[in-house]
């Protein structure tokens, strides 16, 4: 009896030693473990089969947030079809709540009201909650809309929705845990964990689309043009990511905060001589004035301008008629003529749709066609949300900078620009951490799998970045040969989900 109980404590070390060498043993999806939910939609009860606060990666940071939430339709379990799909061919929708570049949590069946700005801690704030980092509580209440997540499931998609760490967070040392890259390591390791799982559960794990908003947009660019890049390898490793591909098949991304090393000078190439501001948001009091740029601001936003040409120019970037696209030191080209365009495009699809377009005079109709567009007073009319530099603050004050803090420093600039004329004693982040939360520096280089469809979204009464940087974006991945729907819905501001019916209309075009 002895001899066996020895022999039984030394064969589970054994398997214990072996379990702590194979670390991926842990990330197996037990399907055993679930909740069956009933949910209303239009009217009609779907079941489901929830899989809640999986973690995703075997050595996680923060496990508050680095878990998932998956949902797949009980019909799946039931070898029956849920709008043509079947248990091997569902898509898989991967929705974050990224806001602001701060933690997110996953998102639920019950929460993530369409329409809305992203949160901006990972919860949508309602009324009586305590409001983040001191702003003031809310006005009233969200609208009561369809929830993405639940709009989903009844397409028949599976949905697995990640958490992700965000520039605030700090360990029990006091230790930042959450800068960059973080954010966009989690949802590469959260990528890996489906595609590590995907023989055991319902849903086609080569079929990820991807879904954000602002922040959550650009991190949802980042899965799409950084697939299985190797500078990511390290930080996937530290964290006990799945052995296994994080390339995804499309991506979604509405207003995406991204390219933000150029971002400043985009947006100053369009809001320059826009020199009266109205900060934005759903915290934004109802009757803030507008107000004045300083003598100092204006002098920021004339040095940024003029910084863009050659950014743009070096791109090299071509129209589709293959002609090169870029701009003289003023700031006007062919370039400028392309952001028109998309314009204009947005204006004849909201004419045709039944908009009265009469109020807005900078756009020019004849004959129930857009023929032209005063850019200027468009601009105009859109209006300056945020001073220069917009993203890097030379104070330091402004989000961004927090995102590229680092363990100890909380806040970095990322801009050669602002290092130099920056008003406060700072540091610079590093180069390479920079290029890692920007897509366009992987599109099309060899080794890197960029998806193959993308559909972006700007509205075209967004202006908390500029319009220059989505269409940089769309451009750089049509000269990829990729497909690409850009479009700037009219009168949308900085929002998304807000066309739901037409992007899963979208999803299925790729998928069936």
């Amino acid at each position: 009896m002895k001899k066996t109980t020895l022999l039984c404590v030394v064969c589970l070390g054994f398997f214990s030693a072996l379990k702590a060498q194979n670390p991926t043993e842990n990330l197996k999806l037990d399907t055993s473990k679930f909740q069956v939910q009933e949910l209303t939609i239009d009217g009609k009860t779907i079941k489901v089969r929830a899989f809640e606060n999986r973690m995703y990666v075997s050595n996680p940071v923060d496990t508050a947030y680095q878990k998932m939430n998956i949902y797949i339709p009980e019909a799946y379990f039931n070898n029956q079809t849920v709008n043509g799909y079947t248990a091997q061919t569902a898509p898989i929708f991967f929705p974050n709540k990224v806001g602001g570049y701060m933690p997110a949590k996953p998102a639920t069946t019950k929460d993530n009201p369409m329409g809305m700005r992203p949160p901006i801690n990972g919860e949508m704030p309602t009324m009586g909650n305590r409001p983040p980092e001191g702003l003031p509580p809310m006005r009233e209440r969200m609208p009561s809309k369809p929830l993405t997540v639940v709009a989903a499931l009844a397409r028949g998609y599976v949905v697995a929705s990640p958490g992700a760490r965000g520039r605030t967070l700090k360990d029990q040392n006091g230790n930042f845990t959450g800068k960059a890259p973080a954010g966009i390591v989690d949802l590469k390791a959260a990528v890996r964990y489906l595609k590590f799982n995907d023989a055991v559960m319902p849903g086609d794990a080569n079929k990820i689309i991807s879904n954000g908003t602002s922040a959550g947009g650009a991190m949802s660019t980042l899965l799409g043009a950084t697939g299985d890049a190797v500078d990511y390898e390290p930080f996937l490793k530290a964290i006990g990511a799945a052995k296994a591909s994080d390339a995804i098949f499309a991506v979604s991304a509405y207003c995406p905060i991204t390219n933000l090393e150029h971002a400043d000078m985009a947006y100053e190439w369009q809001f320059d001589g826009i020199n009266t501001y109205k900060k934005g948001g759903p915290f934004a009091k109802k009757d803030a004035q507008p107000q004045e740029l300083t003598t100092d601001q204006i002098k920021v936003s004339q040095a940024l301008k003029v910084l863009f040409p050659d950014y743009l120019n070096g791109l090299q970037l071509k129209d589709k008629k293959g002609v090169v696209l870029s701009l003289d030191k003023s700031g006007n080209g062919n370039f400028k003529t392309l952001v028109q365009s998309y314009v204009m495009a947005s204006a004849q699809k909201a004419l045709d749709s039944g908009v009265d377009l009469s109020e807005f005079p900078f756009v020019k109709v004849a004959q129930l066609k857009v023929v032209g567009i005063d850019y200027e007073a468009y601009v105009k009319f859109i209006g300056r949300q945020k001073t220069p530099p917009a993203f890097d603050a030379l104070d330091l004050s402004s989000p961004e900078t927090q995102l590229f803090g680092t363990a100890t420093i909380d806040n970095q600039h990322f801009t050669a620009f602002s290092k130099a004329n920056s008003t406060v004693t700072a540091t610079t982040a590093d180069d390479q951490l920079i290029k890692m939360m920007n897509p366009m520096h992987y599109i099309g280089v060899s080794g890197v799998a960029t998806s193959k469809h993308w559909r972006i979204r700007h509205g075209s009464n967004d202006k908390d970045t500029g319009l220059a940087i989505s269409i940089m974006l769309a451009t750089l991945l049509e000269n990829n040969n990729v497909q690409v729907d850009l479009a700037l819905p009219w009168q949308k501001p900085h929002s998304g989900d807000y066309d739901l019916d037409e992007l899963f209309q979208w999803i299925d075009g790729i998928c069936k």
